[in-house]
This record gives C-alpha cells, sequence and structure tokens, in this order.
C-alpha cells in the first residue's frame, strides 16, 4: 500500500530519487522476510533431514507463515510500482504539470502571440475565438495527428486572416490527411472557448509536422505554435486526471485487499487441513 502510494503521487513528481529510495527501502524490507523465511525452510530441513522417510514416504514440511508473508510482501511490492508507475504516468503526472504551469485568460489569438505563453498549462480565450476548421490539416505516422488553428470570428460571423496562427486546437485520429476535416475534441461546441496544453514530448513534432503542412497547404504563417486540447472547460480536464487517479488508486487498494483476504483465507484452510496451523 505505502508503495502504491509513493509512485502514485506527489512524492515521485516532486522528488522522485526521495520516492524511489522509499521504494527501496521498502524492497530492504520484502528481502529480510525473504531471508527470514528461507532460513526458516532451511532449519526445518536439517531437522527432518534430507532423506528422511516415515513408512518408505518422504516426510512432509511444515509449511511456514512466514513464507507465506515473503511471498505476499514480494507480489504487494511488485504490484505498487508496476501499478503505481500506471496511475502516475497516465493520470497525476500530467495533472501535477498542468497544476504547476499558470493559467491565463482573456487571451486574444488575433493579437496575442505564442511565444508570450510558453508557460500556459490552461488558457481561456476570449468569447471570440473560434477554431478556423478550414485550414485544419492532419498529418500520418501510424497515428493521424490533427491541426487547426484557433482565429476570431466577426460578430457577423466572418473569420478573420490572422497575420499569424500561433494557437492551434490538436486531437489524435479525429481528422483526414490532406483535407480539412477536423473533429477532434469540442470543436462543434459553440460555448467552448478554452485550452488544454499539449504536455506529450514525443506527440508534439508530429503536431507541428502537420502545422508546416498547413501552412504549405493555406499559406499562412505559424511563427511559435502552441498547442492545446479545445474544451469549454480547462479547469475540470484538468483535476479529472487528478480525479481518475484517486480513483484508480482506490479500486487497486480494495482489489489486492479482496485478493490478499481470499489468499489469507485460503492459506488458514490449507494449513489447518494438514494440522500445521
Amino acid at each position: 500500500c505505502a508503495v502504491y502510494a509513493t509512485v502514485s503521487f506527489e512524492v515521485h513528481y516532486v522528488s522522485p530519487g526521495l520516492c524511489w529510495g522509499l521504494v527501496a527501502a521498502a524492497l530492504v524490507g520484502v528481502v529480510l522476510a525473504g531471508g527470514l523465511a528461507s532460513a526458516s525452510a532451511w532449519r526445518k530441513y536439517r531437522s527432518t533431514g534430507a532423506g528422511a522417510y516415515s513408512g518408505g514416504d518422504v516426510v512432509a514440511q511444515a509449511p511456514s507463515w512466514i513464507t507465506f508473508l515473503a511471498i505476499s510482501c514480494l507480489a504487494a511490492w511488485i504490484l505498487g510500482v508496476v501499478l503505481g508507475n500506471m496511475n502516475f504516468w497516465t493520470n497525476m503526472q500530467p495533472y501535477y504539470d498542468y497544476h504547476n504551469l499558470n493559467s491565463h485568460g482573456a487571451l486574444d489569438p488575433s493579437r496575442m502571440q505564442g511565444k508570450e505563453f510558453m508557460d500556459a498549462g490552461r488558457v481561456r480565450f476570449t468569447n471570440s475565438s473560434v477554431l478556423d476548421l478550414r485550414k485544419s490539416m492532419g498529418f500520418r505516422n501510424l497515428d493521424t495527428y490533427c491541426v487547426a488553428p484557433i482565429t476570431v470570428q466577426t460578430p457577423g460571423g466572418t473569420q478573420l486572416n490572422l497575420e499569424t496562427y500561433d494557437f492551434w486546437a490538436v486531437g489524435l485520429d479525429c481528422c483526414q490527411t490532406h483535407v480539412a476535416d477536423f473533429h477532434c475534441g469540442e470543436f462543434n461546441n459553440p460555448q467552448a472557448h478554452q485550452g488544454l496544453r499539449l504536455m506529450r514530448d514525443d506527440q508534439r513534432p508530429f503536431f507541428r509536422l502537420a502545422v508546416q503542412q498547413a501552412q504549405a497547404t493555406y499559406n499562412i504563417k505559424a511563427e511559435h505554435p502552441l498547442f492545446f486540447y479545445w474544451v469549454s472547460d480547462a479547469n475540470a480536464e484538468m483535476l479529472s486526471f487528478r480525479d481518475d487517479g484517486y480513483k484508480y488508486f482506490l479500486i487497486g487498494m480494495l482489489i489486492h485487499f479482496a485478493w490478499q483476504l481470499l489468499c489469507v483465507t485460503l492459506a488458514v484452510l490449507g494449513f489447518a487441513k494438514l494440522g500445521h496451523l
């Protein structure tokens, strides 16, 4: 439980060295339990003899609770590290990243440039900001990396042509390549005017290639492109990562407790049947 929590949450983000030091300390405890189990098994082996017989049958060695404890601790440690890492990288690490970046409001893409908002994690664009779906583009490399520039729409419904398009909505596998067909996120929600920053470094180069294709196709400029998921409530989207992290942590804990209870029950029944409880 402690290993699962340590790897899943803030200690892993703020101080990875401390996190893995605590995990290593827990492993020392597991190794000690294994050592005690091995010593106990060796003492029983020596006391009965390697070839002890009773009526021609090999004498059964008594089962040991310390062996059961050592195996349970090792399984818990491995599951804590593996599942904790999965929960951290999938849910909690994105939440901590967004939480530590700045939040900006009233961003007008027609007047502001991307280099002014390099520290942005959550952005609230002006209410006149919309996606220019006519200039969307997709770049395919196994997945399809979709981009659409964020522009400004006049009260009459005309979308302005900007000098530079530095703010882009993105998504995966939600468009066609070489065709203006962007349907990612809340693209069709008239109340959506916010952006949640793309944090995946491994995806960013492919979205840049999609922007470069859009530049060449539509003869537009993008000097400092920043990528966002187009949403109606960026703060709620950020908090959903935290909530999912807590949820999966609790689910993992409950499942492990249920499994451990089953194992203990079976061990008690088995040891009682053998008369070694």
